[in-house]
């Protein structure tokens, strides 16, 4: 029971929502928040490309000589089709790409299916036109501060296509989870015994956490990619600039979540009001979709105003509320200039 309490007060030093400016001279921003982990490996230097190949090198347990960044918002093919934004989208030297996330708390809806879609739109966008079907392997890398399932609480699970009997098909699609929660259980072990992913994984939960400072100290020391990682993020700390922008997302993120949940339930409200007069089922369908989309829609569009006023960049904006870049410009134009 002690241990299962621990998995869930466990959160950052500093958690986001409390501030807004840097706490004090030494406070560091954790990785567990999506803006600082992808910060770590965007900064476009020779560092924080050093440290992505040692990620990725760790994770795959192979050598990963070069990569580059690749546009975070793949192509939609219709109207009609759900636009995805990745976090990390990367290329390898042989033509490969992954997508690579921080997943800071679990959610309500199916990861393994969000995990599925992410990995096929990754092939999809990297298959070859041609009658040979040619396809480099693509690999969907979620870092997960949760167990993804209960049961199943290994430090990195590595899903690809199989049939009944265990046979892999081609290995195109690379689904693979780590778990930090299960990391965190080797915070006392003796660095010199730890693998690279476990000096990874510790280094994310920990770096910001002044207790542990000397031992993810002995951790950085001990890998070159690592030490850039931790360079990257004691310069990001500097910046009030950052911890506002963190806190900024962390609010929007948990504002459109509560968003949902009231369309959710208008929604649902609806659709029996539908469902009386056409039939429950057809009528609590369309009311949730319709409930639901107006919602979020509304909601999103209204949180994206309020950023807009703070100061935040319209890029930050349409990441953070999943609206296009077009529609915060125009939303930005409502603005008074004096607002």
């Amino acid at each position: 029971m002690e241990e299962i309490m621990d998995e869930q007060l466990f959160e950052p030093q500093y958690p986001a929502g409390l501030y807004q400016r840097r706490p004090n001279a030494t406070a560091l921003l954790s990785p567990l928040y999506d803006y600082t982990f992808k910060g770590i490996f965007t900064q476009e230097t020779e560092e924080s490309y050093f440290a992505l190949r040692c990620f990725i090198s760790a994770v795959l347990n192979r050598n990963v000589s070069k990569v580059s960044l690749k546009p975070n918002e793949p192509v939609t093919e219709t109207t009609e089709q759900k636009k995805m934004t990745f976090d990390i989208s990367v290329e390898f030297d042989d033509g490969e790409l992954a997508d690579i996330e921080m997943q800071a708390r679990s959610q309500d809806y199916n990861y393994g299916v969000r995990a599925e879609i992410l990995a096929a739109r990754l092939l999809t966008n990297n298959a070859k036109k041609g009658q040979d079907w040619e396809a480099s392997k693509v690999y969907q890398i979620s870092v997960l501060n949760f167990h993804y399932k209960n049961n199943d609480k290994k430090e990195l699970r590595w899903y690809t296509m199989t049939d009944d009997s265990k046979e892999k098909l081609e290995e195109r699609l690379n689904i693979i989870f780590i778990d930090l929660v299960t990391i965190r259980k080797l915070k006392d072990k003796p660095v010199s015994q730890l693998s690279p992913l476990e000096k990874w994984g510790l280094f994310f939960s920990y770096v910001d956490h002044e207790d542990k400072r000397d031992y993810i100290k002995s951790i950085v020391e001990s890998e070159q990619g690592i030490m850039e990682a931790d360079k990257i993020v004691q310069k990001m700390s500097d910046s009030d600039d950052n911890w506002f922008i963190q806190n900024s997302l962390w609010i929007a993120e948990r504002d459109r979540t509560a968003s949902i949940e009231i369309a959710t339930k208008k929604g649902l409200q609806k659709g029996l009001e539908q469902g009386r007069q056409e039939g429950l089922r057809q009528g609590i369908q369309q009311g949730i979709q319709q409930g639901i989309q107006q919602g979020i829609q509304q909601g999103a569009r209204e949180s994206a105003i309020a950023w807009l006023k703070k100061g935040m960049s319209a890029e930050d904006v349409a990441e953070c509320e999943g609206l296009s870049l077009e529609t915060v410009l125009e939303l930005q134009k409502e603005i008074p200039e004096h607002a």
